[in-house]
């Protein structure tokens, strides 16, 4: 009879492998399926939506007091 660690180290390098390789290449077809392409622009867009004007640090200011 195997001793536990031996029984798991088995499993360990054949199927929880296999269950990491299949998770990798899902998340990569995931990551490039069509039609992602506008959500991850938009995500990338954050950043830049309100960069028209500074913002009124005067106003910050004057509440922080």
């Amino acid at each position: 009879m195997q001793d536990t660690y031996s029984m798991l180290r088995e499993f360990a390098d054949s199927w929880v492998m296999l269950a990491i390789l299949l998770f990798f290449l899902g998340t990569v077809v995931w990551a490039f399926r069509p039609g992602s392409t506008r959500e991850y622009e938009d995500t990338g867009q954050i950043p830049f939506r309100h960069d028209d004007k500074p913002a009124d640090t005067d106003a910050e200011t004057k509440e922080a007091l």
